[in-house]
């Protein structure tokens, strides 16, 4: 099982920063490895609440997550249900903090394929893929929510 957590400093308000990233069809903007999302199922009290269901299509498979918990402005969390290649999620959780400057995001998420050398390949491959994607994601909420600041 792999732990990944990316960190950054946005230079917005907590509640702006918390409504782009837990709107998820803002991930395809942010990066060519996610495809394409849809909202299954909506959630409780907004779209991307408490138990909503989307579907991410990245270029090496699928995922199915639930929503799992929806705090605004403070974190959400979510948990992959179903997935191809097949993997064990334990869940992800983003928080959100009002700093000097903006708000500090932490995205943090376990998990691990379900395939022949699946540890050496979640270590390898899986860690710094996701870590990457992640860092993508926040830098494209940053470039979005800091236009024409500075």
């Amino acid at each position: 099982m792999e732990t990944i957590t990316v960190e950054r400093i946005i230079a917005a308000p907590a509640k702006d920063v918390f409504e782009w990233l837990a709107d998820a069809s803002n991930y395809p903007r942010a990066t060519w490895v996610v495809l394409r999302q849809q909202l299954a199922v909506p959630g409780e009290g907004a779209p991307y609440g408490r138990n909503a269901v989307r579907r991410l299509l990245w270029v090496v498979g699928w995922f199915r997550e639930r929503i799992t918990t929806y705090d605004p402005p403070h974190e959400f969390g979510y948990l992959v249900e179903r997935s191809f290649p097949p993997s064990r999620h334990e869940g992800g959780k983003l928080t959100f903090t009002e700093v000097p400057g903006g708000t500090r995001v932490v995205w943090t998420t376990s998990a691990e394929v379900r395939l022949p050398f699946a540890a050496t390949l979640s270590r390898v491959l899986v860690k710094p893929g996701v870590a990457y994607i992640f860092g993508k994601v926040l830098a494209a909420a940053d470039a979005d929510l800091t236009k024409g600041s500075g």
